[in-house]
Protein backbone atom coordinates (compact mmCIF):
# COMPACT_ATOMS: atom_id res chain seq x y z
CA UNK A 1 0.00 0.00 0.00
CA UNK A 2 3.11 2.29 0.84
CA UNK A 3 5.12 1.58 -1.97
CA UNK A 4 5.16 5.15 -3.29
CA UNK A 5 4.90 7.16 0.18
CA UNK A 6 8.12 8.78 1.39
CA UNK A 7 9.17 12.26 2.88
CA UNK A 8 11.82 13.12 0.84
CA UNK A 9 14.65 15.13 2.78
CA UNK A 10 17.99 15.42 0.56
CA UNK A 11 18.77 18.40 -0.44
CA UNK A 12 17.79 18.21 -3.62
CA UNK A 13 15.27 16.77 -5.63
CA UNK A 14 12.58 18.21 -3.25
CA UNK A 15 9.05 17.69 -2.79
CA UNK A 16 6.87 19.43 -5.27
CA UNK A 17 3.63 21.47 -4.33
CA UNK A 18 0.30 20.39 -5.72
CA UNK A 19 -0.51 23.49 -7.34
CA UNK A 20 3.01 23.18 -9.04
CA UNK A 21 2.14 19.72 -9.99
CA UNK A 22 -0.98 20.79 -11.13
CA UNK A 23 0.43 23.53 -13.40
CA UNK A 24 2.76 21.13 -15.06
CA UNK A 25 -0.04 18.80 -16.68
CA UNK A 26 -1.87 21.59 -18.68
CA UNK A 27 -1.57 20.99 -21.92
CA UNK A 28 1.10 21.25 -23.78
CA UNK A 29 2.04 24.43 -25.92
CA UNK A 30 4.32 24.44 -28.81
CA UNK A 31 7.21 26.15 -27.35
CA UNK A 32 7.49 28.56 -30.45
CA UNK A 33 3.83 29.49 -30.36
CA UNK A 34 2.74 32.91 -29.32
CA UNK A 35 0.28 31.32 -26.33
CA UNK A 36 3.98 29.81 -24.71
CA UNK A 37 5.97 32.99 -25.57
CA UNK A 38 3.60 34.83 -23.67
CA UNK A 39 3.78 32.37 -20.17
CA UNK A 40 7.60 32.36 -21.53
CA UNK A 41 8.13 36.24 -21.11
CA UNK A 42 6.11 36.58 -17.91
CA UNK A 43 7.98 33.97 -15.96
CA UNK A 44 11.33 35.33 -17.49
CA UNK A 45 10.25 38.40 -15.73
CA UNK A 46 8.99 37.10 -11.91
CA UNK A 47 12.19 35.14 -11.58
CA UNK A 48 13.74 38.80 -11.18
CA UNK A 49 12.16 38.75 -7.78
CA UNK A 50 14.01 35.83 -6.82
CA UNK A 51 17.30 37.15 -7.99
CA UNK A 52 16.31 40.43 -6.30
CA UNK A 53 17.94 42.03 -9.49
CA UNK A 54 16.82 44.34 -12.48
CA UNK A 55 18.69 42.08 -15.01
CA UNK A 56 16.81 39.43 -17.17
CA UNK A 57 16.96 36.04 -16.00
CA UNK A 58 17.48 33.08 -18.67
CA UNK A 59 15.84 30.06 -18.17
CA UNK A 60 17.86 27.26 -19.73
CA UNK A 61 16.56 23.39 -19.66
CA UNK A 62 19.40 21.73 -17.76
CA UNK A 63 20.12 20.97 -14.51
CA UNK A 64 22.44 22.98 -11.61
CA UNK A 65 25.50 21.76 -13.27
CA UNK A 66 24.70 23.06 -16.88
CA UNK A 67 24.20 26.14 -15.46
CA UNK A 68 27.96 25.81 -13.47
CA UNK A 69 28.96 25.01 -16.86
CA UNK A 70 27.08 28.44 -19.03
CA UNK A 71 28.79 30.63 -16.00
CA UNK A 72 32.02 29.29 -16.94
CA UNK A 73 31.76 28.94 -20.72
CA UNK A 74 30.73 32.21 -21.22
CA UNK A 75 33.68 33.72 -19.24
CA UNK A 76 36.73 31.48 -19.68
CA UNK A 77 39.17 31.42 -22.15
CA UNK A 78 42.34 29.19 -22.36
CA UNK A 79 45.04 29.92 -19.68
CA UNK A 80 42.84 33.03 -18.34
CA UNK A 81 43.35 32.68 -14.55
CA UNK A 82 40.70 32.34 -12.24
CA UNK A 83 40.24 32.05 -8.66
CA UNK A 84 37.91 29.22 -6.89
CA UNK A 85 36.74 29.17 -3.80
CA UNK A 86 36.81 25.59 -2.03
CA UNK A 87 34.69 24.89 0.74
CA UNK A 88 33.65 20.85 -0.43
CA UNK A 89 32.67 19.14 -3.39
CA UNK A 90 30.35 21.60 -5.23
CA UNK A 91 33.22 24.42 -5.21
CA UNK A 92 35.60 21.50 -6.35
CA UNK A 93 33.09 20.91 -9.45
CA UNK A 94 33.71 24.63 -10.67
CA UNK A 95 37.35 23.84 -10.63
CA UNK A 96 36.98 20.84 -13.13
CA UNK A 97 34.69 22.72 -15.30
CA UNK A 98 37.18 25.58 -15.20
CA UNK A 99 40.10 23.26 -16.18
CA UNK A 100 37.55 21.74 -19.13
CA UNK A 101 37.82 24.83 -20.28
CA UNK A 102 41.17 25.65 -20.15
CA UNK A 103 41.76 28.03 -17.69
CA UNK A 104 44.89 28.53 -15.17
CA UNK A 105 42.89 27.81 -11.77
CA UNK A 106 43.88 29.13 -8.86
CA UNK A 107 41.88 27.25 -5.95
CA UNK A 108 41.47 28.91 -2.11
CA UNK A 109 40.66 25.93 -0.21
CA UNK A 110 38.72 26.06 3.46
CA UNK A 111 38.74 23.50 5.95
CA UNK A 112 35.38 21.33 5.11
CA UNK A 113 32.73 22.88 7.67
CA UNK A 114 34.12 26.66 7.64
CA UNK A 115 33.41 29.00 5.15
CA UNK A 116 35.30 31.04 2.77
CA UNK A 117 37.25 33.56 4.57
CA UNK A 118 36.72 37.40 2.96
CA UNK A 119 40.07 38.65 4.22
CA UNK A 120 42.14 35.61 2.26
CA UNK A 121 40.09 35.89 -0.98
CA UNK A 122 41.10 40.21 -0.43
CA UNK A 123 44.70 39.16 -0.27
CA UNK A 124 44.81 36.51 -3.28
CA UNK A 125 42.98 39.11 -5.54
CA UNK A 126 45.45 42.18 -4.47
CA UNK A 127 48.85 39.64 -4.82
CA UNK A 128 46.65 38.74 -7.93
CA UNK A 129 45.26 41.50 -10.25
CA UNK A 130 45.07 39.80 -13.91
CA UNK A 131 42.34 37.30 -12.17
CA UNK A 132 39.44 37.49 -14.70
CA UNK A 133 36.70 35.71 -12.51
CA UNK A 134 35.87 34.71 -8.97
CA UNK A 135 33.89 31.75 -8.49
CA UNK A 136 32.12 30.91 -5.28
CA UNK A 137 29.25 28.24 -4.07
CA UNK A 138 26.38 30.18 -2.06
CA UNK A 139 25.72 27.56 -0.07
CA UNK A 140 28.21 24.19 0.04
CA UNK A 141 26.07 21.26 -0.15
CA UNK A 142 28.27 18.63 0.81
CA UNK A 143 28.69 20.31 4.24
CA UNK A 144 26.25 22.50 4.68
CA UNK A 145 28.35 25.67 5.00
CA UNK A 146 26.91 28.96 3.72
CA UNK A 147 29.43 31.25 2.36
CA UNK A 148 29.19 34.91 3.21
CA UNK A 149 28.36 36.09 -0.53
CA UNK A 150 27.90 39.67 0.34
CA UNK A 151 31.20 40.23 2.50
CA UNK A 152 33.10 38.62 -0.98
CA UNK A 153 31.28 40.90 -3.35
CA UNK A 154 31.95 43.88 -1.70
CA UNK A 155 35.98 42.67 -2.29
CA UNK A 156 35.76 41.81 -6.07
CA UNK A 157 34.03 44.94 -6.99
CA UNK A 158 36.55 47.06 -6.34
CA UNK A 159 38.47 44.75 -9.21
CA UNK A 160 38.65 44.23 -12.65
CA UNK A 161 37.18 40.66 -11.62
CA UNK A 162 33.99 39.14 -11.93
CA UNK A 163 32.27 37.26 -9.01
CA UNK A 164 30.30 34.38 -10.16
CA UNK A 165 28.18 32.59 -7.46
CA UNK A 166 26.32 29.16 -7.74
CA UNK A 167 23.14 29.60 -5.77
CA UNK A 168 21.36 26.41 -6.73
CA UNK A 169 20.98 25.14 -3.42
CA UNK A 170 20.45 28.72 -1.39
CA UNK A 171 18.63 31.00 -3.72
CA UNK A 172 14.82 31.30 -2.41
CA UNK A 173 15.62 29.39 0.71
CA UNK A 174 18.36 31.83 1.95
CA UNK A 175 19.10 35.38 1.00
CA UNK A 176 20.74 36.47 -2.03
CA UNK A 177 20.53 40.28 -3.21
CA UNK A 178 22.48 39.92 -7.01
CA UNK A 179 22.83 43.83 -7.51
CA UNK A 180 23.19 45.08 -4.07
CA UNK A 181 25.33 42.32 -3.33
CA UNK A 182 27.34 43.34 -6.68
CA UNK A 183 27.25 39.45 -8.21
CA UNK A 184 28.20 38.99 -11.87
CA UNK A 185 26.72 36.11 -12.51
CA UNK A 186 24.64 33.83 -10.44
CA UNK A 187 22.82 30.47 -10.95
CA UNK A 188 20.24 28.23 -9.79
CA UNK A 189 17.89 25.45 -10.56
CA UNK A 190 14.40 24.14 -10.34
CA UNK A 191 15.10 21.16 -8.12
CA UNK A 192 15.97 22.69 -4.74
CA UNK A 193 14.25 25.73 -3.07
CA UNK A 194 12.20 26.36 -6.17
CA UNK A 195 10.69 23.67 -5.62
CA UNK A 196 9.95 21.92 -9.36
CA UNK A 197 11.90 18.43 -10.83
CA UNK A 198 15.06 18.74 -11.84
CA UNK A 199 15.39 20.18 -15.70
CA UNK A 200 15.36 23.68 -15.48
CA UNK A 201 18.73 25.85 -14.64
CA UNK A 202 18.78 29.86 -14.57
CA UNK A 203 21.40 32.57 -15.23
CA UNK A 204 21.34 35.94 -14.08
CA UNK A 205 24.12 38.72 -15.31
CA UNK A 206 25.28 41.92 -14.93
CA UNK A 207 26.35 44.19 -16.67
CA UNK A 208 29.86 44.14 -15.66
CA UNK A 209 29.82 40.02 -16.70
CA UNK A 210 27.87 41.50 -20.35
CA UNK A 211 30.87 42.97 -21.14
CA UNK A 212 33.26 40.26 -20.43
CA UNK A 213 30.86 38.10 -22.45
CA UNK A 214 30.90 40.00 -25.40
CA UNK A 215 34.79 39.75 -25.61
CA UNK A 216 34.64 36.04 -25.28
CA UNK A 217 36.20 34.56 -27.96
CA UNK A 218 36.28 30.39 -26.32
CA UNK A 219 33.95 27.41 -27.60
CA UNK A 220 30.64 27.50 -26.68
CA UNK A 221 27.17 26.73 -28.63
CA UNK A 222 24.39 25.35 -26.42
CA UNK A 223 25.21 27.38 -23.34
CA UNK A 224 25.97 30.92 -25.32
CA UNK A 225 24.25 33.19 -22.71
CA UNK A 226 24.79 35.96 -25.73
CA UNK A 227 22.51 33.66 -27.98
CA UNK A 228 19.51 33.37 -24.86
CA UNK A 229 20.28 37.50 -24.12
CA UNK A 230 19.00 37.50 -28.12
CA UNK A 231 15.86 35.24 -27.87
CA UNK A 232 14.50 36.30 -24.76
CA UNK A 233 13.72 39.96 -26.63
CA UNK A 234 11.66 37.66 -29.02
CA UNK A 235 10.02 36.49 -25.79
CA UNK A 236 11.68 32.43 -26.66
CA UNK A 237 14.76 30.67 -25.94
CA UNK A 238 17.17 29.19 -28.80
CA UNK A 239 16.81 25.82 -28.34
CA UNK A 240 13.10 24.08 -27.38
CA UNK A 241 11.83 25.06 -24.25
CA UNK A 242 11.02 23.47 -21.31
CA UNK A 243 7.23 23.88 -21.89
CA UNK A 244 5.70 21.81 -18.50
CA UNK A 245 8.51 23.20 -16.68
CA UNK A 246 8.12 26.51 -17.38
CA UNK A 247 4.04 26.48 -16.90
CA UNK A 248 5.44 24.65 -12.96
CA UNK A 249 8.03 27.25 -12.64
CA UNK A 250 5.48 30.67 -13.54
CA UNK A 251 3.09 28.73 -10.51
CA UNK A 252 6.35 28.20 -8.37
CA UNK A 253 7.20 31.72 -8.45
CA UNK A 254 3.74 32.75 -7.61
CA UNK A 255 3.82 31.27 -4.79
CA UNK A 256 7.23 32.71 -3.95
CA UNK A 257 5.84 35.80 -4.52
CA UNK A 258 2.78 34.92 -2.38
CA UNK A 259 4.74 34.14 0.92
CA UNK A 260 6.92 36.84 0.17
CA UNK A 261 10.95 36.44 -0.10
CA UNK A 262 11.30 37.52 3.70
CA UNK A 263 8.42 35.18 5.20
CA UNK A 264 10.53 32.20 3.03
CA UNK A 265 13.88 32.86 4.53
CA UNK A 266 12.64 33.08 7.48
CA UNK A 267 10.97 30.08 7.50
CA UNK A 268 13.62 27.94 5.98
CA UNK A 269 15.62 29.99 9.21
CA UNK A 270 13.37 28.23 11.53
CA UNK A 271 13.41 24.53 10.34
CA UNK A 272 17.03 24.78 10.50
CA UNK A 273 17.27 25.82 14.29
CA UNK A 274 14.35 22.83 14.86
CA UNK A 275 17.04 20.13 12.88
CA UNK A 276 20.25 21.80 14.71
CA UNK A 277 18.41 21.98 18.33
CA UNK A 278 16.57 18.45 18.06
CA UNK A 279 20.60 17.17 16.62
CA UNK A 280 22.07 18.99 19.79
CA UNK A 281 18.97 16.96 22.12
CA UNK A 282 19.74 13.73 20.77
CA UNK A 283 23.88 14.02 21.18
CA UNK A 284 24.55 14.16 18.14
CA UNK A 285 26.97 16.34 16.72
CA UNK A 286 26.57 18.81 14.01
CA UNK A 287 29.21 19.22 11.49
CA UNK A 288 28.88 22.93 11.25
CA UNK A 289 29.56 24.73 14.39
CA UNK A 290 28.94 28.17 14.06
CA UNK A 291 25.32 29.17 13.89
CA UNK A 292 26.23 32.05 11.10
CA UNK A 293 27.87 29.52 9.00
CA UNK A 294 25.33 26.80 9.10
CA UNK A 295 23.23 26.70 6.20
CA UNK A 296 19.34 26.85 6.35
CA UNK A 297 18.71 24.70 3.42
CA UNK A 298 20.53 21.61 4.54
CA UNK A 299 22.31 20.20 7.78
CA UNK A 300 24.79 17.92 7.59
CA UNK A 301 25.12 15.58 11.31
CA UNK A 302 28.38 13.35 12.09
CA UNK A 303 28.33 9.69 12.66
CA UNK A 304 30.62 8.43 15.41
CA UNK A 305 31.59 5.28 16.60
CA UNK A 306 28.22 4.11 17.94
CA UNK A 307 26.35 5.65 15.48
CA UNK A 308 27.15 4.28 11.20
CA UNK A 309 25.53 6.81 9.11
CA UNK A 310 25.27 4.49 6.08
CA UNK A 311 22.99 2.10 8.70
CA UNK A 312 20.90 5.37 9.99
CA UNK A 313 19.81 5.97 6.33
CA UNK A 314 18.89 2.55 5.31
CA UNK A 315 16.62 2.23 8.00
CA UNK A 316 14.92 5.62 8.10
CA UNK A 317 14.95 5.09 4.11
CA UNK A 318 13.40 1.44 4.53
CA UNK A 319 11.37 1.52 7.86
CA UNK A 320 10.11 5.06 8.23
CA UNK A 321 10.07 6.02 4.50
CA UNK A 322 12.53 9.64 4.62
CA UNK A 323 15.28 9.47 2.61
CA UNK A 324 18.25 11.75 3.91
CA UNK A 325 21.55 12.25 2.11
CA UNK A 326 24.71 10.57 2.79
CA UNK A 327 28.19 12.58 2.79
CA UNK A 328 30.03 12.99 -0.82
CA UNK A 329 33.49 11.94 -1.42
CA UNK A 330 35.96 12.51 2.19
CA UNK A 331 32.79 12.57 3.66
CA UNK A 332 31.13 9.51 2.96
CA UNK A 333 30.00 7.07 5.56
CA UNK A 334 31.16 10.22 7.88
CA UNK A 335 27.96 12.24 7.78
CA UNK A 336 24.59 12.27 6.69
CA UNK A 337 22.47 15.28 5.50
CA UNK A 338 18.63 16.32 6.00
CA UNK A 339 17.55 18.61 3.26
CA UNK A 340 15.17 20.93 4.18
CA UNK A 341 14.36 23.41 1.55
CA UNK A 342 11.43 24.49 -0.84
CA UNK A 343 7.89 22.86 0.05
CA UNK A 344 8.65 21.93 3.38
CA UNK A 345 6.23 23.03 6.66
CA UNK A 346 7.91 23.40 10.11
CA UNK A 347 5.57 20.37 10.80
CA UNK A 348 7.38 17.81 8.02
CA UNK A 349 10.16 18.30 10.08
CA UNK A 350 9.19 16.89 13.04
CA UNK A 351 7.78 14.09 11.33
CA UNK A 352 11.47 13.43 10.37
CA UNK A 353 13.10 13.96 14.05
CA UNK A 354 10.33 11.58 15.01
CA UNK A 355 11.68 9.11 12.34
CA UNK A 356 15.10 10.15 13.70
CA UNK A 357 14.82 8.92 16.98
CA UNK A 358 13.23 5.81 16.67
CA UNK A 359 15.88 4.40 13.64
CA UNK A 360 18.74 5.84 16.48
CA UNK A 361 16.51 3.56 18.87
CA UNK A 362 16.99 0.64 16.30
CA UNK A 363 20.14 0.94 16.01
CA UNK A 364 20.88 1.38 20.06
CA UNK A 365 22.28 4.85 20.12
CA UNK A 366 21.92 6.18 23.61
CA UNK A 367 18.87 8.84 22.89
CA UNK A 368 15.73 9.35 25.14
CA UNK A 369 12.73 9.46 22.68
CA UNK A 370 11.02 12.28 22.05
CA UNK A 371 14.12 14.44 23.46
CA UNK A 372 14.57 15.52 19.93
CA UNK A 373 11.08 16.59 18.72
CA UNK A 374 10.69 18.51 22.23
CA UNK A 375 13.53 20.66 21.34
CA UNK A 376 12.44 21.33 17.91
CA UNK A 377 8.78 22.12 19.41
CA UNK A 378 10.31 24.62 21.54
CA UNK A 379 12.08 26.37 18.84
CA UNK A 380 8.64 26.54 16.77
CA UNK A 381 6.89 27.53 19.76
CA UNK A 382 9.18 30.45 20.36
CA UNK A 383 9.29 31.34 16.86
CA UNK A 384 5.25 31.64 17.65
CA UNK A 385 5.52 33.42 20.78
CA UNK A 386 3.92 30.51 22.64
CA UNK A 387 3.95 29.74 26.28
Amino acid sequence: MFKEYQHLRIPGPTPVSPEVQRAMDRTILGHRSGAFSEIFAQTCEKAKYVFQTKEDVFILASTGTGALEAAVANVVEPNDKVLVLVTGVFGERFVKIAKAYGANVMTLKFDLGTTAKPETVKEVLQQNPDIKAVFLTHCETSTAVVNPVEKIGNIVKDTDALLIVDSVSALVGMDLKMDDWDVDIAVTASHKAIGLPPGLALVCVSQKAWKVIEKHKGPKFYFDLLAYRKKIKDRTTPYTGPVSLVYGLSKSLDLIKEEGLENGFKRHQLIRDMVRAAVKALNLELFVQEEEAASCTVTAIKGNNQLDVEQLRKILREDYKVEVAGGQQDLKGKIFRIGHLGYIHPLDILTTISALEMALKQIGYPISLGAGIKAAEEVWCNDKNIG
